[in-house]
């Protein structure tokens, strides 16, 4: 199965976290896919440094609570900490989409809630799939970035 990840990091060695992170993915998935890394402006909670950004696609045969448990394991041994809602964090992983799946459980909501608002996210997935079309609204990836950056002006 494939499934979309958002990484990112804003504390220390952004790109060491990320490359760190990407490692410890890939030994058990397969990383098929990965867009450039963007700098950019923090969401939500401003006092804080930029973030590095990322999206990869990866093949798995893991279920997305599986995927989840996997991720989050890899965020703790990269010493995520959960102080501030969006602040600074030394790796970020989210499952953006799951196949074409939608799941709403207490833990796990896919496709990400705030995907199709991030730029951060619609950008880098732009150069990996521009044409996957968001389950729930259902639009490409490339239209919701260009109605957001149409907002923006």
């Amino acid at each position: 199965m494939k499934a979309y990840l958002g990484i990112g990091s804003n504390i220390g060695d952004r790109n060491g976290f990320i490359a760190k992170a990407l490692q410890a993915i890939n030994e058990e998935n397969i990383i098929l896919e990965k867009s450039s890394i963007y700098e950019t402006e923090p969401v939500g909670y401003k006092d804080q440094g930029k973030f590095l950004n990322a999206v990869i696609l990866v093949e798995t045969r893991k279920t997305p609570q599986q995927l989840l448990a996997h991720i989050s394991k890899i965020e703790s041994s990269l010493d995520r900490e959960r102080i501030i809602k969006n602040g600074p964090r030394t790796i970020d992983i989210d499952i953006l989409f799951f196949e074409s799946k939608i799941i709403q459980e207490d833990a796990l909501t896919i496709p990400h809630p705030r995907a199709h608002e991030r730029e951060f996210v619609l950008q880098p997935m732009c150069d990996i799939n521009k044409d996957l079309i968001h389950p729930v609204y259902q639009k490409t990836m490339a239209t919701l970035l260009e109605g957001l950056q149409n907002d923006k002006k």
